[in-house]
């Protein structure tokens, strides 16, 4: 009888997943399939092709798919590859407490490529994945100007306190949070446009917001100070280097795909312009062969919206893919790397990443070359390769953690 095993059935987004089949005739070719319906009921799908070995078994740690969304020994090339069945769409994880993503997993003991309709899977199993521990809390902030959510770990103890970001498509994202709170820190998804009662858009920023949400952060009861982190990508990385250099409370920076200069939009301080971004150029939007719009063009820098984080007294961490094709991330961190060092500041460390492209998540999305940006017609290019990309994934996010314990602790010391 053919069996299929999923190890654990429960987890969290960022854990292993170990899938085996048993029971097949040895050598025997079969497909795996897995399939995710995320909460708006986008269907996404992957499948992959193997043979098993002389005692009838798969073990995708060890067997490599021989074609199909991946090739190759990769434990988690399921997950990895999963495609949308309406193209350029990502999957949709909003309300973390709500539910997990559910995983169907379906073998064939057959090559099965999926070109039309398909009989039933020889075994089925189930399996999920969620993006909050069962014992993090979720806390809703409306508190003066700011607005978010801030997720902490159960118990007593104080846990460093994360500020979490993310980039130009506004509203809330709270899964990244959520996820990073599971592993121990107390992490504050705070949004900054597109939410609630905050500015539709981006083009003024003021950092006593941000000032605020810090102060916020820094008083809950189970945060322990003096320092905060900062996380943001993308836009949000280019947020977090403001606050890097001007906000007293940040201790360590992890900037993901950002600029290094302030692009769209202008920077208040107390009533004043602290720095004019520069403007896209939209004439400079490239729409590529296959349909995709090429971001690359629209940042051209000036020198009078460089983000001056000659001024932070914490450290920096820039991290960047590559293959960034939304625009030149790597050139961004490596100006930015060395400006410091120039000004005598050498609290930063950059790491860049082959292969891989802008929309860094963490472990356990899908891999997206290109998809939809909330208010755009055409799908954006994001770059990357499917592999290269999704294993700097997983090293990112360890990288994060170490980065932020490491650093936030008073006596640490670049």
């Amino acid at each position: 009888m053919v069996n299929l095993t999923i190890t654990p059935e429960t987890g969290l987004a960022d854990e292993h997943v170990q899938i085996t089949a048993s029971g097949l005739q040895p050598n025997q070719l079969a497909t795996i399939r897995l399939t995710l319906h995320d909460e708006k009921e986008n269907v996404f799908q992957s499948r992959a092709f193997y043979k098993a070995d002389g005692e009838g078994q798969i073990n995708l740690d060890n067997n490599p798919a021989l074609g199909g969304t991946y090739q190759g020994v990769y434990p988690m090339g399921l997950l990895w590859s999963l495609k949308p069945l309406k193209p350029f769409q990502r999957p949709v994880k909003r309300d973390v407490k709500a539910g997990p993503f559910l995983y169907t997993v379906d073998l064939f003991d057959f090559v099965s490529m999926g070109l039309g309709p398909e009989p039933q899977p020889t075994c089925s199993a189930t399996f999920n994945r969620w993006h909050i521990a069962a014992d993090v809390q979720r806390t809703q902030i409306r508190e003066g100007r700011a607005r978010g959510t801030i997720f902490s770990p159960a118990g007593e103890k104080a846990y460093l306190g994360i500020i979490d970001l993310f980039g130009g498509g506004g509203g809330l994202a709270e899964y990244r949070a959520s996820l990073l709170a599971s592993r121990g820190f107390v992490v504050f998804a705070l949004a900054y446009f597109g939410y609630e009662d905050l500015p539709r858009s981006f083009q003024k920023l003021h950092l006593e917001y941000f000032e605020e949400a810090a102060d916020l952060l820094l008083k809950h009861p189970k945060v322990a100070g003096p320092k905060l982190g900062v996380l943001g990508v993308s836009k949000g990385a280019e947020i977090a280097l403001l606050l890097a250099s001007y906000l007293p409370q940040i201790g360590a920076t992890v900037s993901i795909n950002g600029t290094g200069n302030v692009f769209g939009s202008t920077i208040y301080h107390k009533g004043k312009v602290l720095i004019k971004g520069t403007p896209y150029t939209q004439e400079k939007m490239a729409i590529t062969k296959e349909g995709f719009m090429s971001t690359a063009g629209l940042y051209d820098p000036r020198p009078s919206s460089l983000i001056p984080v000659q001024r932070a007294t914490g450290n920096i961490l820039f991290l960047t893919g590559a293959a960034d094709q939304y625009y030149n991330s790597h050139s961004f961190a490596h100006f930015l790397y060395f400006h410091m060092i120039r000004h005598d500041n050498t609290k930063n460390r950059m790491k860049t990443y082959p292969g891989a492209g802008h929309l860094i998540e963490p472990p356990g999305f899908p891999f997206s070359y290109a998809a939809h940006l909330r208010g755009q017609n055409l799908p954006l290019l994001y770059g990357g390769e499917l592999i290269p990309h999704c294993q700097a994934e997983d090293s990112i996010w360890k990288e994060i953690q170490v980065f932020f314990r490491k650093f936030l602790l008073p006596s640490s010391n670049l």
